[in-house]
Parts: C-alpha cells; structure tokens; sequence
C-alpha cells in the first residue's frame, strides 16, 4: 500500500525545462548543447561536474556562471553574458496545472514530499511560482541537504525525514516516485520505491492512479 507520494519539481509541476533552455537560446544565443559541453570542459579540467556542485549548494551560482563562461567564450569568440539566465529561464517555466491538481487531490489520502535538484539562489523563485507550500509537508532541496538525485542518500534522507514527520515505519515500497529524467527513476527503484517517470500529463496520470489503486 502507497503512503507516500514523492515527486520532482521542474518539469513535472512545470512546463518541459527545455522551453526555458530554449527562451534562453533565444535571447543570449547560447544553445543548450553548447552550455553541456562548456559544463563537460569544467568537468574534465576539474574533476567534479560544475552542475552537479551547484545542485549540492558546494558552489554559488555566481560561481557556476563563471566557471562555465572561458569556455562557452572559447566557443562564440566573444564573453557571454550568462547573468541574465535566471530570470530568463524562470520566465519561460509555467505551471503544469493538471499535476498540480493531481497531487492537491492525493494529499487527502497519503504524505506528501517534493525531493527537488535545484539551486540556492532560485529557492524564493521556485518555491513561490507554485502552491509547493501548501501541498507538501516535506521539501527536500539538493541544494540545502549537499546531495542530488540520483544519489541514494538523498532519497534516504527524504524517507528518513517522512518518518520524523510521522510517518511510522515508512518503507520504501509504501512510496511511489515521479520524475522527469530515467536516472532518478531507476534510482528509486532500486531502493524499492515504485517509480513513474513523466513524459507528458497524458501518461503519467494515468501510470500513477494505476500504481496508487
């Protein structure tokens, strides 16, 4: 039996991020692809990938945007102007309506937490464009805990505070897990939650009425 619902933030309470990643190719013509090789360059050079650092809280975003900047200048022949990214990507992100309304309805029959790889600095953005608030008595952010998905620990941690919150003896197979990205699944499953990677409303409601029926 499911007791706990445990789901991602961006791009499953959101619009597709890459609809911000695409605004902001738009404005700064700055392709996404060419933001994933400048991070891989860091990673290469630094041993440690800047984004998954940044989803840690190990590295500010001011950090992170000039760490990444020498090589995307190396790319474009000119010094980027990244600075603007916040803004730009939270712009472009909306609301998914539908989800949002799904987990309002579930909060009267399980626990509700959000397990979220985000970044300090966008926390009073993100946590005020949607009723997270109201909605899930557990917010568990990369950014302030120093793990990210798919890190095992981070999901741990989430049980563990599900269970301080009341949640007596919670297993992870008494949860179910949604997520955009295949990775954060997997790794869900692998402790034993029941995990529902979301593509697109049409499926993934369906997929999780059935698993909680």
């Amino acid at each position: 039996m499911i007791r706990a619902v445990i789901s991602d933030f961006g791009g499953v309470l959101t619009t597709p991020l890459l609809g911000s990643f695409a605004a902001f190719q738009d404005e700064s013509g700055i392709a996404p692809e060419m933001l994933g090789s400048a991070m891989q360059t860091v990673a290469d050079t630094d041993g440690e990938h800047p984004l998954f650092e940044l989803e840690r809280g190990t590295i500010t975003e001011e950090s992170f945007l000039e760490r990444i900047s020498a090589p995307l200048g190396e790319e474009l022949g000119h010094e980027p102007d990244l600075h603007g990214f916040r803004e730009i990507y939270f712009e472009a992100l909306e609301p998914n309506e539908p989800m949002i309304a799904l987990m309002r309805e579930l909060q009267a029959g399980h626990r509700m937490a959000l397990l979220t790889n985000n970044v300090r600095e966008w926390e009073p953005l993100w946590r005020t464009m949607l009723p997270v608030d109201e909605i899930f008595e557990l917010i568990v952010d990369s950014a302030f805990v120093g793990m990210r998905k798919p890190e095992p620990e981070i999901y741990e941690l989430t049980l563990e505070r599900l269970r301080e919150a009341g949640v007596d003896g919670l297993e992870p197979a008494e949860c179910i897990f949604v997520d955009d990205l295949a990775p954060n699944c997997e790794a869900a499953r692998k402790l034993g939650m029941t995990a529902v990677r979301f593509e697109s409303n049409e499926q993934a409601i369906p997929e999780i009425r059935a698993a909680l029926a």
